[in-house]
Order: structure tokens, then C-alpha cells, then sequence
């Protein structure tokens, strides 16, 4: 028999109460705070029923609450029942602050060690003590107990991720992290971050739906030597061969006893990847932690010539994926008879008829009419709506493949559109384009530029509430950090991390009506050196430079509102479309690409 939320919610509640406890909080994450994660930790799903990837619930004896952020304003409502659920917005309101609030004074609040960051549970126990409300950590989750059909980890294999594709070898990516040790006079880094290991030891996995990760710990000592903690059945002879002698395999399990052997050692972890048990460990086997960024964020976002010419590639063969499917979707929609579902599936077979599809790079967002305003829908058999007559359809998704990692958003409408749309496309346009033609000084942050996106909306007393683009992974995590485009007041705050040549990015403002469409046009880029005629010597600019090709629906954009550099912009654009895409089509989707790449006038 299927269990339903209610059921859930009152299950936990009787194991709760069994532990003595009465509260419990619930994030949306695992033991290696990653942002998409297997099923088996999927704990947050099973409880509340919501679907999207990221947010938080508390549970009380009597009360519970969902946080989400404005992502998620319309969805967490769709699938979350507010008989059981208060809807809790954040940033605007914290997990600790609620609790301070609504649990009693004496209260026991447990958490789970391995899902937190030591930040997180200091200052939320801060906060609580000062109410007389006690945060607990728990030797075992009690939502593991009362989930009785739970996933199993996946027991897939590792794999070998070429030298080709990666551009430089593992034990080059080992020995600089043994330098940075070196530098950081460190024994030892303890690396929990699924795609940071898979990155330094060029191996991939399938154990987390689209981001080609395998579950594993590692710990590489100064020497570059390094302790590989995975499950033994997911390593054949090909990873031990590609591993060699210098990475030593334990059991998965061996991980959290192993932490415990670094007495009188100086080790580093990440206090924002490494969750708060691997803290307590560390601390508790005598070692001397010290609380460093993971050394390979930076190194894994800068891309290497290997990786760029990759990406290339992979964006080539995926924007004429893409540009066939935006011809069958104009084509058909008007028709009658296609889903959001049937939408998705068409796209991901123009995807897997280029031979080289390993995956997509999440779950596609395809959707239609007031769906679209909801920028992280997902469709489910439930959900799934017609694409109907006098809406917008968009279509945000990506694909995995060995040499990258793609991610684009484009907007088709079916039928003419209202001048509103057109009015409202065109200022997600105008702001696109300001982000790709940005030229900025080294070191500038993503926070700096993100109004870019934003001041034609803003002129006409609009905005969009999610950042304005992300880092990229390598055939890798479609989110990417550490940089990004963002302002303080939009998820995941601003990013104050400094732009560098190398980085990846997506551009994607959007704009969306509540009950009626979305709006959002997305495209990667890649931060290359700018020269700037007449500009300092002493000081290095940098710009973007485009890398995903697919043409802008045309009959979306109202030219009067764009400028000449902008129309310019657009149309050199287009030409250069049509100038790489055209040659992967046939001859009908060639000419249909041609019309659609023609200069925008105006």
C-alpha cells in the first residue's frame, strides 16, 4: 500500500515522540550537501509530497512548516497540503527564527549530523537557547525508521572519466591539491563534495539522477596519496587500473571510523560541503581542523582548453537537437493534441538521436500557460497540461554528455502572441543581452552585474525572483559553484565570488505572471579576456563570450523596443545560429533555422 504524506507526517511524529524528542527539521539534501540527490535521501519528498530541489520542513507535535524560496511560491503550494504544512518563505524567514517562535520552552529539536553544516547547528542552537529550546543531534535519522519502502543507494558502477575530456590527469589534479596543502602547512583535506572528487579523480558515476557523480568519500593527504571511501562492488579493474597505486579504496562505511585516526594532524574541510558530523569526527579523534574552502571549487570551475573545446562541441550537437525540436513544437502545438509531457519526451529523442546523450542535466522544464510561472516546474502525470492555443510553452532543459554539459531555455509561443507577452519578452531580451555584451574589471562579482538583467524590467516596474545565472559543471552538476550572478535579496544570496577568465555561467532573466506564463531565455557563456582600445594597461577586463546556439523566437520580440546595439547584437547572434547549427540539419530544418536567424529589423 502506497503511503501518502499525511500518513508520513503521522508516522514521524509517533517516532519522534518514541525518542523523546519534539521536534524534528528536514532538509532537502545529503550527507554530501549536494543539490540534487539520490532517492534514498529523498527524506523531504517522501514526508511533504513536494517536488522541487531545494528547501527545508520542521516538524512539531502539532505544527509543521515548509520553507521554500520564491522559486517555489506556486508549486510548494500545488503539492503541499496546507492542512498539514504552514508555507514558510525564505530568506525572508529562517528555520531557526520559526522555531523560536512556535516550539515550547524545554523543547528537544533534533537534527540530523550528517545533513547540516557545524554553521548551521551553532547558530541555530544559539538562537534556540536563548528560548529555552534545545537542538539535538541524532545518532540515527528517525525518518530513515518509518520509511519502510526507502530506496537503496544506487549500487551503480564508477566509471573512468577520460584524460581527453578532463584535460589534465588525476594525479596532476593531486599532486596541486598536495601543493595547496603545503601552502596551508595541512596533513590532509577531506573532500565530501560528490563532484569535487569525481573532478580530482577523473571518475563519474550515475548514483544521483543527471549529474553523473558516484557516491564516495576522499581524503588526500599532503603527499597526494588518497584514501577513496565507495562502496567495493561499484569499482571494477578498469577505475583500479585508472586509479593506480597512489588512491588506496576502502568501504563507504569506513569513512565516518577514519576521520577519527587524525590525532595531533592539521586537516582541512569545508564548513560549507562538509556537513557537521565530519567536523565533530575530526574534532573528536584529536585532529586540528581547520575550516578551508575545498581546493578543488576553484580549480574545477576555472575550465581548462580541454574542457572549453568540449563544451563547444557539445553545445553544437545540442543546439541542433534543440533547434529541431523548437521546429516540431511550432509546427505541432497549434495542432492540437501535445502535452507538456509528449513536449519533453519529443525533445529528449532529438537529444538521443545524436548518438552521444548520457543523460539530461535535470529534469526538463517543460512547461506551458501558468505552469511557465513557476520557474522550477516540474511536469509529473499529474500535472501534465495541454499545450493549447494562445500560451507561451517554455522549454528549459539540457543534456549530459562526455565532452559537456548544456543547459538553455527558449519560449514558443502557440498562436500570435498578446502585445503584453511581446512587451515582457523583449525586456527579458533587453536584459539578456546587457549580461552578454557585460565588459568588467578581473575580479568582479556576480553581484555587481546581476542589476545587468534586470533594469528593463525594473523600468516598466517589474523583476524576476531567482538569480541571473550559475556556474557550470564539466560533465558535471548542472549548478556549479562557486560563482554566480545573483543579488543578496534572491535565492542563494549574492555572490561576491570573483569573476575569472575560464568560469562558466548561464544568463537567464526571466519574467513571469502568476496564473498565466513564463518567460525566461537562457543561453551559457564563458568569461574570456576583453581588449579594450585606449583602456589601462595595468588593468585586465573581461567579457563573455556565448557558447549555446539556438534562435530566439522572433515573433516574440517587438523591435521598436530594442536599441541598435541591440538589434545588432541579436542579429549577429542569429547569423552565427545559423552558421554552426545549420550544418548538423537537414535540408528542411536548415531553412527553417534560416528564416528564423534572418535579421530582426525594426
Amino acid at each position: 500500500m502506497t503511503s501518502t504524506p499525511a500518513a508520513n507526517l503521522a508516522a514521524l511524529r509517533a517516532e519522534l515522540a518514541a525518542r523523546g524528542l519534539d521536534g524534528f527539521v528536514v532538509p532537502l539534501t545529503d550527507e554530501h550537501m549536494s543539490e540534487y540527490v539520490g532517492a534514498y535521501a529523498q527524506r523531504l519528498g517522501w514526508l511533504t509530497g513536494f517536488g522541487g530541489s531545494a528547501g527545508s520542513a520542521v516538524v512539531l507535535a502539532e505544527k509543521a512548516a515548509i520553507f521554500t524560496d520564491g522559486r517555489y511560491t506556486l508549486q510548494v503550494r500545488e503539492q503541499v497540503s496546507a492542512d498539514d504544512w504552514a508555507y514558510v518563505p525564505v530568506p525572508q524567514e529562517s528555520i531557526a527564527g520559526w522555531l523560536a517562535a512556535n516550539a515550547s520552552e524545554g523543547s528537544r529539536i533534533g537534527y540530523d549530523p550528517w545533513l547540516h553544516t557545524s554553521a548551521w547547528a551553532k547558530d541555530t542552537a544559539a538562537t534556540l537557547a536563548d528560548r529555552g529550546v534545545t537542538l539535538v543531534p541524532v545518532d540515527s535519522n528517525p525518518i530513515d525508521a518509518v520509511w519502510t519502502d526507502r530506496p537503496a543507494p544506487s549500487p551503480a558502477r564508477m566509471t573512468v572519466h577520460a584524460d581527453t575530456h578532463a584535460g589534465q590527469s588525476s594525479a596532476a589534479k593531486r599532486a596541486a591539491i598536495a601543493d595547496w596543502l603545503g601552502a596551508q602547512r595541512a596533513d590532509a583535506v577531506v573532500l565530501t563534495a560528490l563532484d569535487s572528487i569525481a573532478w580530482a579523480l577523473n571518475v563519474r558515476g550515475t548514483d544521483v539522477a543527471h549529474t553523473p557523480v558516484a557516491l564516495s568519500y576522499a581524503i588526500v593527504g599532503s603527499d597526494g596519496t588518497t584514501d577513496l571511501f565507495v562502496a567495493p562492488e561499484k569499482v571494477d579493474d578498469a577505475v583500479r587500473q585508472h586509479l593506480g597505486n597512489a588512491v588506496r579504496i576502502h568501504d563507504r562505511d569506513a569513512f565516518a571510523p577514519a576521520l577519527r585516526g587524525y590525532a595531533g594532524q592539521r586537516v582541512a574541510a569545508d564548513p560549507e560541503r562538509a556537513v557537521a558530523a565530519v567536523f565533530d569526527a575530526l574534532t573528536a579523534g584529536g585532529a586540528k581542523v581547520l575550516a578551508l574552502r575545498d581546493p578543488v571549487v576553484l580549480a574545477k570551475a576555472l575550465k581548462n582548453p580541454a574542457e572549453i573545446a568540449g563544451h563547444r562541441a557539445a553545445s553544437i550537437r545540442d543546439g541542433a537537437a534543440l533547434s529541431r525540436f523548437l521546429r516540431w513544437i511550432e509546427a505541432e502545438a497549434p495542432k492540437g493534441g501535445q502535452t507538456e509531457l509528449s513536449a519533453a519526451a519529443q525533445l529528449l529523442a532529438f537529444r538521443e538521436q545524436t548518438g552521444c546523450l548520457l543523460d539530461t542535466s535535470f529534469d526538463t522544464i517543460s512547461a506551458t500557460g501558468a505552469h511557465g510561472a513557476s520557474p522550477h516546474y516540474h511536469v509529473t502525470e499529474e500535472s501534465n497540461a495541454p499545450i493549447l492555443p494562445g500560451q507561451l510553452f517554455l522549454i528549459d532543459s539540457g543534456g549530459q554528455y562526455a565532452d559537456g554539459t548544456t543547459d538553455v531555455t527558449r519560449v514558443v509561443p502557440v498562436g500570435p502572441p498578446t502585445a503584453e507577452m511581446r512587451d515582457r519578452f523583449t525586456r527579458v531580451l533587453k536584459g539578456h543581452i546587457a549580461i552578454a555584451t557585460a565588459v568588467f574589471p578581473d575580479g568582479t562579482s556576480g553581484a555587481q552585474i546581476d542589476a545587468f538583467a534586470r533594469r528593463p524590467l525594473w523600468e516598466a516596474g517589474l523583476d524576476f525572483a531567482h538569480g541571473t545565472g550559475h556556474g557550470i559543471g564539466s560533465y558535471l552538476s548542472v549548478h556549479e559553484g562557486p560563482q554566480r550572478i545573483a543579488a543578496p535579496n534572491y535565492p542563494g544570496g549574492a555572490s561576491l565570488e570573483p569573476l575569472r577568465a575560464g568560469m562558466m555561467l548561464s544568463n537567464e532573466p526571466g519574467y513571469y505572471k502568476a496564473g498565466e506564463y513564463g518567460i525566461r531565455i537562457e543561453n551559457l557563456l564563458l568569461i574570456v579576456p576583453a581588449a579594450i582600445p585606449g583602456g589601462d594597461r595595468e588593468r585586465t577586463m573581461l567579457r563573455f563570450e556565448t557558447l549555446t546556439f539556438a534562435p530566439i523566437e522572433r515573433t516574440l520580440i517587438d523591435p521598436a523596443l530594442l536599441t541598435r546595439d541591440e538589434r545588432d547584437w541579436l542579429d549577429a547572434y542569429h547569423a552565427e545560429v545559423a552558421a554552426r547549427i545549420g550544418p548538423e540539419l537537414d535540408i528542411a530544418d536548415r531553412a527553417w533555422l534560416n528564416a528564423k536567424c534572418a535579421p530582426i529589423g525594426g
